[in-house]
């Protein structure tokens, strides 16, 4: 039965046999002469009393780890019980006071048994009847708690509190040994850390915090005699659930305390009259209230799956709810908004068609996770809105299996052809249809198909492209040849070069399909690929975590971003150049964000699926929209999505609008950086652009006109006509 069950009387007859059982072990004591006397002598009693008893450890005391975001702000908590340890000159003194009237107000004048305060308390509370002062010394009460709070089983926890001389004598024992260790000052101060105030408040900062909204240091005279008549029965004095009670037995500490002299009568009787006043905070457990849900829990996921931060998963959980760590993350609040904001706009969390969407922003040249947003809240998968799986992270640290990325792995490609020094100038035919043979693996074997595959758009195939147009295009034939030209194994090797694998932990799969995007990956690979060509050629591993401080202020060791330069800078300056285009004259025209980026669409097949991967020399970011009960049952065409509809969803459609408001809102005030020059090798077979169509003499007059007149000029920023389609 809990405390809070047991009605008044039956507590004060609890409370009274406790003080039996501490008068007991005085008894004991006085005794242990004789009972010495069978071959020990009084001074081997007495050293028997004395000797620090082996295993007594004062750490272990479970405190609250804290996420931080990159301005210092919290982005959640976890704990075992919400504590948080401070030092004794942030407490009031007035609340060290009214704690040591109720409870021991003798301590610094005793040692680890304060005979004399405890038989005058036991008469005192047998006259009234009632428990009005503590028996047990502070340095005992210091014990129980630790021994109850490192108790990791029932008998554990049962011996820490049943009601017998042997417990008393167990305390005792380890009082004195402490009291020989530490000050009283530390003792005072471990005391008041470890204390539980009732309503989920462990110690007096987390208790100022939870009933008051304030820090302990700042508490006041009717606010600290609350909590301080908490500790007895943090079960029945509570004031959240027992407002009454809790009043009444705050009289008793201001009584208490004027009866000592520690305070006027006046003074007490003034503090008794005011009402009791709790702005309660309840503090926050966990990712599910979280600002940035998701991101929390990748970084929960990083810590419980990484060996860094303990041998197993137990180690793990127990330094991240008990260990009181705090930890400095990657988030950008303004960047995160941003995201959030977006998916949340284009595919609303409870959206008619059950679709969903995930976007992860990743740091070029640094591999800090600035954002990482779904548009769901955290939450069971059965509840309409919410779900436990973060789309925009691999397996290990969200449970997504991963999604097919359609036509952002053509990047990849046009890569591994850009480091064969290939020019933009190098034409290839694109037919109508392909079959896809000849290609061999990085085993050297033969993988091919027999299944021609085709353009996703009428009138893309019959005809040559550029390695410019054939990527503003996103022509699906055109890709099967360029990647046969360079290999097979030279664009996988590429892909994995920029940290690509499948979202399960699995190596990408090979087959020629794989320029076309086949393999399921996660938005925030995709966006650390990208992030490279932002960075000139220098991959870093997503990262989230950029530092972890224990409460001894001592640093741990985080995962590091591992920061390489994988490819050449000239090849990424040359990638950047043409997917620089896909914004202006390509899949993606109209997408852009008044400033240098670049980006490549992707549709999956049957419209399945839909991504954007797009990126400025600061920050780069993967879209994915789709259906978490299965794209291809549930496919992205003829979708009516909350009053809006859609004929087919391609990656221009719902990903780049939602890239093009996440950027534009994070980036705003951000100072523009743009792209280098590629080299001038990749231009000798020309710019690779098609040429504009010839004007006769009256639309060149007319244009000049025109620009004296100031007006835009229909055609300077010319939309490629066929519209995209799977794979685009």
């Amino acid at each position: 039965m809990r405390d809070e069950e047991i009605p008044d009387k039956l507590r004060t007859i609890r409370g009274l046999f406790g003080f039996a059982a501490l008068a007991g072990v005085l008894v004991a004591l006085l005794l242990l002469p004789t009972a010495f006397t069978a071959g020990v002598s009084t001074r081997d009693a007495a050293d028997w009393l004395q000797d620090v008893p082996e295993g007594i450890d004062t750490s272990g005391v479970p405190e609250r780890s804290t996420i931080l975001a990159v301005d210092g702000s919290t982005i959640a908590t976890f704990y075992y019980q919400n504590r948080i340890d401070v030092p004794l000159d942030k407490i009031a003194p007035v609340v060290r006071q009214a704690v040591l009237a109720i409870e021991d107000s003798r301590f610094y004048q005793h040692g680890a048994l304060d005979s004399k305060g405890t038989l005058r308390a036991l008469v005192s509370n047998l006259g009234s009847g009632q428990v009005t002062q503590g028996g047990s010394g502070l340095t005992q009460q210091y014990v129980k708690n630790l021994l109850l709070t490192q108790a990791t089983n029932d008998t554990q926890r049962k011996d820490a509190t049943e009601l017998s001389a042997g417990r008393k004598m167990r305390e005792l024992r380890y009082a004195v040994a402490l009291e020989k260790r530490y000050s009283k000052d530390e003792i005072l101060r471990r005391y008041l850390n470890i204390a539980y105030f009732g309503d989920g408040a462990y110690g007096v900062e987390a208790a100022a915090r939870h009933y008051f909204s304030k820090t302990a240091a700042k508490l006041t005279l009717p606010e600290a005699a609350l909590l301080a008549g908490v500790v007895r029965y943090p079960y029945a004095y509570d004031p959240v659930n027992h407002p009454d009670a809790a009043r009444r037995r705050r009289d008793v500490v201001l009584a208490r305390m004027a009866e000592l002299g520690w305070i006027p009568r006046a003074t007490a009787d003034a503090a008794a009259s005011q009402p009791v006043r709790l702005h309660v905070h309840q503090a926050r457990n966990g990712c599910v209230s979280s600002g940035a849900p998701f991101f929390c829990d990748y970084v929960q996921r990083e810590i419980l799956t990484n060996a860094v931060f303990g041998k197993t998963r137990a180690d793990r959980e127990k330094v991240l709810k008990r260990g009181g760590l705090t930890i400095r993350t990657t988030l950008n609040w303004r960047m995160q908004k941003a995201a959030q904001r977006a998916v949340d706009r284009h595919v609303p969390p409870k959206n008619s068609a059950h679709k969903a969407a995930a976007e992860a922003l990743v740091e070029p040249g640094t591999g800090a996770i600035r954002g990482m947003a779904v548009d769901r809240d955290l939450g069971p998968d059965n509840e309409r809105g919410k779900t436990w799986i973060n789309f925009a992270a691999d397996a290990d640290h969200g449970s997504s299996i991963g999604m097919q990325a359609g036509s952002t792995f053509k990047v990849f490609t046009l890569a591994a052809a850009l480091q064969d020094d290939m020019p933009f100038g190098t034409m290839l035919d694109a037919p109508t249809s392909f079959t896809p043979t000849g290609y061999r693996n990085c085993d050297g074997d033969r993988v091919g198909d027999h299944t021609s595959l085709r353009n996703s758009a009428d009138g893309e195939g019959g005809k040559q492209f550029s390695l410019v147009t054939g990527t503003w295009h996103s022509v699906n034939t055109f890709f099967l040849g360029l990647e046969k030209e360079v290999g097979l194994c030279d664009t996988v090797r590429m892909a994995e070069k920029l940290g690509m694998r499948q979202a399960n932990g699995k190596p990408l799969e090979q087959y020629p399909s794989f320029t076309l995007g086949f393999n399921p990956v996660s938005p925030l690979r995709l966006a650390a690929a990208y992030a490279t060509f932002a960075a000139r050629g220098r991959y870093c591993r997503p990262v989230a975590i950029t530092s972890v401080t224990d409460t001894s202020g001592k640093q741990r060791k985080v995962p590091s971003a591992d920061c390489k330069q994988v490819i050449d800078k000239g090849v990424a300056d040359a990638v950047n150049h043409v997917l620089r285009g896909v914004l202006t004259k390509g899949t993606a025209a109209g997408s852009g964000i008044g400033r240098p980026a670049a980006g490549k669409t992707g549709t999956v097949d049957n419209f399945s699926a839909a991504w954007f991967a797009g990126y400025t020399p600061d920050l780069a970011s993967a879209v994915w929209v789709g259906d978490p009960r299965g794209g291809y049952k549930y496919p992205m065409d003829d979708l009516c999505m909350n009053g809006e509809c859609y004929g087919e969803v391609f990656g221009a459609t719902i990903p780049a609008p939602i890239w093009q408001d996440t950027l534009s809102d994070a980036l705003d005030g951000v100072p523009e950086t743009d792209f280098h020059e590629p080299p001038s090798h990749y231009f000798s077979m020309g710019d690779g652009e098609p040429e504009p169509p010839k004007k006769d003499k009256k639309d060149k007059k007319d244009k000049k006109d025109k620009k004296r007149d100031g007006n835009p000029l229909p055609g300077d920023s010319p939309t490629l006509s066929p519209s995209p389609g799977p794979a685009h």
